[in-house]
């Protein structure tokens, strides 16, 4: 009976372990659990160190107009990469599940060239502690910012102001911040937002994969 039991237990655990290992497999097919485990060394916010309210949290929802398709449909960031290599990372749980992605991360091999997603204005190239080298690009109708992290570096002479084409290089793939630097790669996110708002003002955060896979 005893031998039983004890056979009847390893079977349990092997099928145990087993399950957890297709589930991490298919976490990292899929971006769940990749984003989670391989993308950021500590929990991975996107807060700049001023200010230090999340910018893509509406400060008054009631400030935000009615949620608007976008006028101009946003390119790729990330060059050299297809619609079938992206995965839908924004409604990952971060901070320890206190809030969720908001973003999408784009896995691509260091110094890899980071593209305007859009026409429009460099609003800001800003160093926080966890997106680490971040830029703002703010749209020509001022009502949308694209925001990028882990940049590893901005295109030579790039500031705060210049206008760009969609498809200018902006920057290259990077882990600056709180990213793995066994795994760069391109935290961007998409912003509603008003035109008056500054780059950290009231925003309302857009799913980008969906604008960039139906591509």
């Amino acid at each position: 009976m005893g031998k039983s039991l004890s056979r009847l237990n390893l079977a349990v655990a092997t099928v145990f372990a087993a399950s957890l290992g297709w589930l991490a497999v298919a976490g990292l097919s899929n971006g769940t659990l990749g984003g989670l485990l391989t993308l950021h060394r500590t929990g991975p916010g996107e807060i700049p160190l001023a200010p230090r309210a999340n910018p893509a949290v509406p400060a008054v929802a009631s400030e935000m107009p009615p949620l608007r398709i976008q006028s101009e449909r946003p390119i790729i960031p990330v060059a050299g990469i297809s619609p079938d290599q992206l995965f839908d990372t924004f409604s990952q749980a971060r901070a320890e599940g206190t809030r969720s992605h908001d973003a999408i991360d784009i896995p691509a091999p260091l110094g890899t060239p980071v593209l305007a997603a859009v026409p429009g204005t460099i609003e800001k190239l800003f160093i926080s502690r966890d997106g680490g080298n971040t830029l703002y690009l703010r749209s020509r109708d001022r009502l949308t910012i694209y925001y990028y992290a882990h940049l590893d570096s901005y295109a030579a002479g790039l500031a705060a102001g210049q206008q760009v084409q969609s498809g200018a290089v902006i920057g290259t793939v990077g882990f600056s911040g709180n990213a793995n630097p066994a795994a760069p790669h391109l935290h961007f996110a998409i912003w509603q937002t008003t035109a008056e708002a500054g780059w950290y003002g009231s925003h309302r955060a857009i799913n980008p994969y969906p604008l960039l896979h139906g591509r």
